[in-house]
């Protein structure tokens, strides 16, 4: 992708999954990516497997809940490698729990993670690329925000409330040169996605049926969604701003 190679990016939730997954490919276009993650034996992993490719790997013990902490991990960022040309907001957490079986402690938790903490991220980061005339986010949602999803109730709202707000803020910030786009991932085969299957007669009765479902004929893996993310943080997307844009194979298809 052009005009990647020799900028910084931070990646959340990189310690594993589809945010692993971007990491490394980032890397491979030549950036230096900060892999931040609230587990840090998991971002120290992802770290290990970029030796040897073509950019740059710092780790970021971070819980983007915490505000405090996300300024002082950016400010670390910054301070080592210069601007911050990218951000990509990846992390996220969920249980499949219906809806009125849960309670506020539940969504509380769910929406700290899965918004609040995107909006930490924002809200910090994004006056750096104002005060560099440029940048570019992408965030990572799910189709879940577009077409719902039994059991994800809390988690689908957080979700639609990230397009949305992606959107408001691709608005205000177009006169700095940043772009924000979402990617919406479908159904994909994550540790967090495993979790949802669980184990025995059900769990692959429901990987059958979303298999069956989606016209590709197969779930998402985590490589799938790196090349969208690239291409959206290249230059190659100057032209592109508060788009969301699924990769569900087939799945959901919107006009």
């Amino acid at each position: 992708m052009r005009g990647l190679r020799n900028k910084s990016v931070i990646v959340t939730g990189a310690g594993s999954g589809i945010g692993r997954a971007i990491a490394i490919r980032l890397v491979e276009e030549g950036m230096t990516v900060g892999v931040l993650d609230i587990n840090v034996d998991a971002a120290t992993q992802t770290v290990e497997t970029c030796k040897g490719l073509a950019g740059r790997t710092m780790v970021l013990e971070c819980d983007i809940t915490n505000y405090d902490e996300v300024v002082a991990k950016v400010d670390l960022f910054e301070q080592r490698v210069g601007g911050i040309h990218v951000l990509v907001n990846n992390a996220g957490w969920d249980q499949p729990i219906p809806f009125l079986e849960t309670g506020p402690a539940f969504w509380d938790r769910v929406v700290s993670i899965n918004l609040m903490g995107a909006l930490n991220m924002h809200h910090v980061v994004l006056p750096r690329m104002v005060a560099q005339d440029g940048g570019k986010v992408v965030n990572i949602a799910s189709d879940a925000a577009r077409v719902g999803s039994t059991g994800e109730a809390v988690y689908s709202a957080c979700k639609g409330g990230l397009v949305s707000f992606t959107k408001a803020v691709a608005r205000e910030v177009a006169r700095n040169g940043i772009r924000l786009n979402v990617v919406c991932p479908g159904p994909t085969e994550t540790p967090l996605f495993q979790s949802f299957l669980g184990e025995g007669n059900y769990g692959a009765r429901l990987y059958d049926g979303l298999k069956r479902a989606i016209p590709l004929r197969r779930l998402g893996r985590p490589e799938d969604i790196p090349g969208i993310v690239a291409f959206l943080a290249s230059d190659d997307a100057d032209y592109i701003t508060g788009q969301v844009i699924s990769v569900s194979g087939g799945l959901t298809m919107h006009g």
